[in-house]
């Protein structure tokens, strides 16, 4: 770049400059402060990418439950080939190459990435001492920081694919994005965004006088089959993999009965069809016999919680082919919780009443063989903690250990859709792989503290 000086004003009137020499250096000059004058953009931070397995790396365990429910195998070798599962068989019949990237686990367990299909990662959990007024205290955007490290915490405890079933301002967005983009290490997520419900009903925030929250079909406040329609409509537009709705009253809402119905049935079938020709499977909060009923004859794909399930109603699931998330582990949490008095009054019945019922719950859809997903309504118990559930399907359920496990795997991933990607260790499906020291068919308690985790190929935990 080269400038012509032809003179420089000085006051109000004008000094020619005839030496060429001087001209040019004050070109020079006139280029560097011209150039330093502009506003220099600053280097721009891409994304680090969603975090993925580079290369062939052989995997060595004891044993392998492929969560499917056949029999553990013993010395296994996985071999997985960037963010895949390329093979599958035991030491003898696939010896490791000498030169091979080999993580050897030792006596460990190996299974599929654990998957917990209700989840609610954004914001605090119940129970914390700073939470009761946090809706008007906490800045804008902190429940986002804190499901950032909820989403750790998740991930770190085996569950490589949540279900997130209801979020304020669409935050499961924001942190799904944050996972996938490599910022926030977490789970895959199936995000529903806002849960639909009834004006005052479970979905709503209630409590407060007049005029605090108003919420509308936006936030998925919805009465009739119209602004039903539009609800669902509205949660999609902006993002939503899954449509959560509230067929029953619940536990932690102020002024419902746990198990009253609040959707009509019209409303639930207008809100199943809207999804479905969408492709968005339905979600559906309900403790009452009856509601559930309601939600089931409707076509909605889940029932959530199902405290008060009777066997008519899981006959009705079994020939509809609806799944039950029975959240054994939110039941107890809240029983605890009223016990301690943290839940008082007519919510701390509640909690008590629910969790009573659904001891007795698990056991019908055991017998029945209500296709069940294990889902732990995390948020309302500590994350991190997922893998107690395993123990309740066990302990309260009747359920063996590798049942249990195949319900937190492979039955996750058909209640979401995902089966053909995850939810079994298969040749040709994403790398999502758990291990835990020792055999969890001896002690299922052992689920809870996994020493390698490996999502997409990717290794978050190697102890």
């Amino acid at each position: 770049m080269s400038f012509a000086v032809a003179g420089l004003k000085v006051g109000g009137g004008m000094f020619r400059v005839r030496d060429m020499r001087i001209a040019r250096t004050l070109s020079v000059l006139l280029a560097v402060c011209c150039l330093f004058s502009q506003t220099v953009p600053a280097q721009r931070l891409g994304a680090p990418g969603l975090k993925t397995g580079k290369g062939t790396v052989y995997i060595k365990a004891a044993r392998l439950i492929d969560g499917t429910g056949k029999p553990a195998m013993k010395n296994v070798v996985v071999i997985v080939k960037d963010d895949r599962i390329e093979a599958v068989a035991t030491e003898i019949l696939m010896p490791i190459p000498k030169d091979a990237k080999v993580i050897d686990l030792g006596d460990a367990t190996l299974m599929p990435g654990f998957i917990d299909a209700h989840t609610h990662l954004i914001g605090r959990v119940v129970g914390d001492p700073e939470g009761g007024d946090a809706l008007f205290r906490d800045p804008n955007g902190f429940s986002e920081i804190l499901a950032s490290v909820n989403a750790r915490l998740t991930i770190e405890a085996g569950f490589t694919t949540v279900r997130n079933l209801g979020a304020k301002n669409f935050g499961d967005m924001a942190l799904k994005k944050a996972i996938n983009e490599g910022w926030v290490a977490g789970p895959r997520m199936v995000a529903a965004g806002h849960s639909i419900g009834i004006t005052g009903g479970h979905c709503d925030t209630n409590g407060h006088r007049s005029g605090v929250i108003e919420n509308d079909y936006r936030q998925g406040i919805a009465d009739g089959v119209d602004a039903v329609r539009a609800a669902v409509r509205y949660q999609i537009k902006y993002g939503a993999d899954v449509i959560k709705t509230c067929a029953t009253g619940g536990v932690l809402s102020e002024g419902d009965a746990v198990g009253v119905p609040q959707y009509t049935y019209e409303e639930l079938s207008v809100l199943a069809d809207e999804a479905h020709k969408s492709e968005r499977r339905v979600a559906a909060h309900a403790h009452g016999a009856e509601g559930i009923k309601i939600a089931v004859r409707a076509g909605v794909d889940s029932i959530e919680h199902g405290s008060f399930l009777d066997d008519e109603g899981a006959d009705m699931m079994l020939e509809k082919k609806t799944w039950l998330v029975p959240t054994l582990m939110a039941g107890e949490t809240v029983e605890n919780l009223a016990e301690a008095k943290i839940l008082r009054g007519h919510i701390g019945e509640k909690a008590v009443a629910a969790a009573g019922a659904m001891r007795n719950m698990i056991k019908i859809a055991h017998r029945k063989k209500v296709n069940v997903a294990l889902g732990t309504d995390a948020g309302v118990i500590p994350h991190g903690t997922n893998a107690r559930e395993f123990e309740l399907l066990v302990n309260w359920g009747g359920y063996n250990v590798l049942e249990a496990i195949n319900i937190g795997t492979l039955n996750g991933a058909r209640l979401l859709g995902l089966d053909r990607e995850i939810g079994s260790i298969e040749g040709g499906k994403l790398a999502d792989l758990v291990a835990v020291k020792g055999d969890p068919e001896s002690d299922v308690s052992k689920l809870r503290n996994v020493s390698f985790v490996m999502k997409s190929g990717y290794v978050y935990v190697s102890k």
